[in-house]
């Protein structure tokens, strides 16, 4: 391996301080345990797993990921820095609630990498339980991952010029395993994108479907609630349905 890039196949290893908390299956499987960087890219998007993301933030650095907001065309990617691990979120909004939080809100951006060194990065891995207890939304405007729907445009578009270059066609592969059930017709269109993210408080749902004439679109939807939990039993299919017919729609022109 060349030094600065990454093979599909080099394995990546399962350890107690990168696993999260679920969504996910990466963090019940037994420290040690190996999976490529394509599975774990698999798991990442398909599966929202938490314990996937951390895993690849680690292989390339926090400071690749944040480069990668602005190299994409995020409009305000300061927002994102630092830029927070899964892990680092539930212990932020699980750990001594609200008090950590309020801590790292607060600070500027050279002393939140300070807390996170010294204080997030060292607490334990919350317990499942305590993340089964938040049901209501904490901090949703001030700690979460922050873009906007031009912002998930851009990197949609990002990701399909990457998609075509040599050795890198299984983006494409990665983002079309799960599309969450939007079911587009076969017949009409070759494929779809799809990765959604969610906490109390947030739903977001975000495609880029292509054509079988060749012509993609990006469709996302951005909800939230500082004040109330969403309830996505409601909210999913409302969101799908607005989606798929404003992917139907712009299909016809």
């Amino acid at each position: 391996m060349v030094s600065g890039t990454v093979r599909w196949n080099q394995p990546l290893t399962v350890t107690e301080q990168l696993k999260s908390l679920p969504a996910g299956e990466l963090q019940d499987e037994p420290n040690g345990t190996q999976v490529s960087v394509l599975d774990t890219a698999a798991a990442m998007v398909s599966l929202s797993d938490n314990t996937a993301t951390d895993m690849l933030i680690n292989l390339v650095g926090r400071p690749a990921v944040e480069a990668a907001l602005t190299t994409t065309g995020m409009a305000s990617p300061a927002l994102d820095r630092p830029f927070l691990t899964t892990r680092e979120i539930f212990v932020l909004k699980l750990h001594q609630w609200p008090a950590l939080a309020e801590r790292y809100i607060s600070a500027d951006e050279p002393s939140r990498q300070m807390l996170l060194a010294s204080t997030v990065d060292r607490a334990p891995l919350p317990a499942v339980a305590a993340a089964g207890a938040w049901i209501a939304p904490r901090d949703i405007d001030s700690l979460e991952y922050f873009a906007s729907a031009s912002d998930i445009c851009r990197a949609y578009a990002s990701l399909a010029a990457l998609a075509h270059r040599p050795g890198l066609f299984p983006i494409g592969q990665v983002l079309s395993l799960n599309d969450d059930s939007l079911a587009l017709d076969p017949a009409q269109w070759k494929t779809t994108w799809f990765k959604g993210g969610s906490e109390p408080g947030v739903l977001t749902m975000a495609y880029l479907a292509t054509t079988r004439t060749g012509h993609s679109y990006v469709v996302t939807v951005l909800a939230e609630n500082p004040s109330q939990p969403i309830y996505e039993t409601i909210a999913t299919p409302l969101m799908l349905s607005a989606i798929k017919g404003a992917l139907t729609l712009a299909a016809r022109h």
